[in-house]
């Protein structure tokens, strides 16, 4: 029966002669009536009359794409270097291209040559970026690129192309911002309009290695909006050959350092980010929490008492480069993270550290600069002519005070009494300064010097003789009772160095550290706490040390000619952007493109507009996994 069955199916099959198979009748009716139709179709197309082509514009495609929207550009962008993604005609992203020439002694090295001469025989393989495209006609491009803060112009003729890909389709694909590799040989060009040619590469291929979704701005018109120029560092850094040259300064600078310090012996040590008291220095510290231990720790505000600990320790010469971390304003000169260097030395004092300090930083001036003299402009555009050639003025508190106030202060032992806070306060009357709550007697002190010493400190001055209550860390005058061995070193009326000779007494830092302590119960936040290990190690005796801290920071400012604090950090701290995200789509979702499914990850989790989810019990669990012996 079941042979007679499929005799009859059989039976039943029609031959589908455009295909060769053998399908039911109700199917070859079906697929008949779809051929006519498509048939149709192709006749009446034929039959038609030719569409008439688009009116000639006269403008190249990159001009025409240089009309559109960012949204518009970026979209467009992302398509087609999906479908070069897709078609690997060409790979928009190779794993390597193999550069052999740097651009600056590209520069250096062939700048001799002759309008009109080759050297064919040189092969030269640069990276860089484009800034620039022109073309004339199907067969000559010219690019401008940009690498190692060089720019170089790069001549593509037809007839010079070589490698796999036709020239057309080296270039076609090409846009400002895209990052390319070249091979070719350096010449000269021969202008008809001008006596004197361009060093140029002269392209021999032109490949892809990273497209530029985005369009960038025009060089034209720049890239100048200030939050934006600090939000997007990177373009800012594409576009502004300014904010790479204040970055190049920077590290200049701290290679400088550092290098002043190795070779005196010093060693370069890091101490701990968190703490579990935050305390080396008078300010507000950030607080975070570890959850292991489900204990607070604050984020350090200075690496001070460390590092003492480490010359209690034996290591009688330390420094540190570093960041530290105060939950204060942020303002022109201020951001609530910054580096600092810090160093200590054993068998110093403060006078020791005034001469190193005129020693480092006039010779690191010198050494960036070319000179002892800058210049510097403020918010307002007042020009500071800064001379830093040693020796630095130097002033001390309490007689340019009374200078200032026309009055006699108390003596030094006794401004830390409640007669001197009542004095201070009608100072501040008489004067019409403000010191907001608490009006503790060291924040009004800080108030006078503010209003009265630091605004005549253009030249690099040092102010000394500070009270013993504004100084915590400091050890005591030996000549004038009250006050300590102090000095802040202010440029352009900004603190740039505090140093002092360091308290090693162990009973008298207590009764200092006792004293913050108070002032925090006053309501002073910045007041520091009690250390108890930091008071146990000077127990086991600390040398007559020095100890010095410089901004980093503010120093480059001043050298690059920035007012604000924020044009010399690479990424500084910004509030969070209300309305981000919520109109642009990332270049996954333009295209349609899917995350891969992977272990711990929900497939079904996925937004492209927002992330992907993590699976957190799984994680979770995978952690308890890991944790288990």
């Amino acid at each position: 029966m079941a042979e007679a069955g499929g005799a009859d199916q059989l039976a039943n099959l029609h031959l589908d002669e455009a295909t060769g198979e053998q399908v039911s009748k109700s199917e070859l009716k079906k697929r008949q009536k779809q051929r006519v139709q498509e048939e149709k179709k192709r006749e009446k197309a034929a039959a038609a009359p030719p569409k008439p082509k688009a009116e000639k514009t006269g403008k190249t495609e990159e001009e025409e794409e240089s009309e559109l929207t960012p949204n518009q550009y970026f979209e467009i962008r992302c398509r087609k270097v999906q479908q070069l993604r897709q078609s690997k005609a060409p790979n928009p992203y190779p794993h390597k291209f193999k550069v052999t020439t740097d651009l600056r002694d590209f520069l250096n090295q062939h700048e001799s040559i002759k309008t009109g001469e080759h050297l064919k025989d040189v092969e030269v393989r640069v990276g860089g970026r484009i800034y620039t495209k022109r073309a004339a006609g199907t067969k000559l491009v010219f690019y401008d690129i940009r690498a190692e803060g060089v720019k170089v112009q790069v001549m593509c003729q037809a007839q010079e192309a070589a490698g796999e890909v036709p020239f057309e389709q080296q270039h076609e694909h090409l846009r400002r911002g895209d990052i390319i590799g070249i091979v070719g040989y350096p010449g000269r060009t021969a202008p008809r309009n001008r006596p004197e040619g361009e060093l140029s590469i002269f392209a021999k291929e032109v490949i892809l290695l990273t497209p530029c979704l985005h369009q960038i701005p025009s060089e034209h018109y720049g890239f100048k909006d200030q939050e934006q120029r600090y939000r997007q560092r990177y373009l800012d850094l594409i576009m502004n050959e300014n904010s790479r040259n204040v970055f190049l300064t920077r590290s200049k600078m701290i290679t400088y350092i550092r290098r002043y310090f190795d070779e005196r012996d010093f060693v370069e040590v890091e101490t701990p980010m968190m703490n579990a008291i935050a305390g080396g220095a008078t300010a507000k510290p950030f607080v975070t929490h570890h959850n292991d231990l489900d204990m607070n720790l604050f984020m350090r505000v200075a690496p001070e008492l460390y590092l003492k600990m480490l010359i209690v320790g034996g290591l009688e010469r330390v420094y540190e480069l570093g960041r530290l971390f105060r939950n204060e304003g942020i303002d022109l000169t201020h951001n609530p993270e910054f580096t600092t260097c810090e160093f200590y030395m054993a068998y110093a004092d403060v006078y020791d550290i005034m001469d190193i300090t005129e020693e480092l930083v006039s010779g690191l001036v010198k050494h960036v600069t070319g000179s002892y003299q800058t210049k510097y402009h403020t918010q307002s555009g007042e020009e500071y002519q800064v001379n830093w050639e040693k020796p630095w003025k130097r002033i001390d508190m309490i007689g340019a005070l009374e200078e200032a106030c026309g009055e006699k202060f108390p003596p030094g032992e006794e401004l830390h009494t409640t007669e001197t806070n009542d004095f201070l306060k009608r100072m501040l009357k008489k004067k019409n300064v403000e010191c907001t709550p608490p009006q503790t007697n060291a924040r009004m002190l800080d108030k006078l010097v503010g209003e009265f010493i630091e605004e005549t400190c253009v030249n690099p001055t040092f102010i000394t003789g500070h009270p013993q209550m504004m100084s915590p860390l400091a050890k005591y005058h030996r000549e004038r009772p009250g006050l300590c061995e102090r000095f802040e070193a202010f440029v352009c009326k900004k603190e740039i160095v505090n140093a002092y000779t360091e308290l090693n007494d162990p009973f008298d830092q207590r009764l200092r550290f006792e004293e913050q302590a108070r002032q925090k119960d006053q309501g002073d936040d910045e007041a520091q706490m009690i250390d108890e290990n930091f008071c146990t190690s000077l127990e086991y005796g600390l040398p007559p040390t020095g100890g010095w801290g410089m901004g980093i920071d503010r120093l480059v400012m001043f050298l690059t000619d920035n007012y604000s604090i924020k044009e010399v950090l690479t990424f500084p701290f910004m509030k969070e952007e209300t309305n981000q995200g919520k109109e642009k789509k990332p270049a996954a979702e333009v295209v349609g493109v899917k995350p891969e499914v992977e272990e711990g990850i929900r497939e079904s989790g996925w937004d492209a507009s927002k992330s992907l989810l993590v699976d957190h019990e799984l994680y979770s669990a995978q952690v308890e996994h890991v944790r288990r012996p």
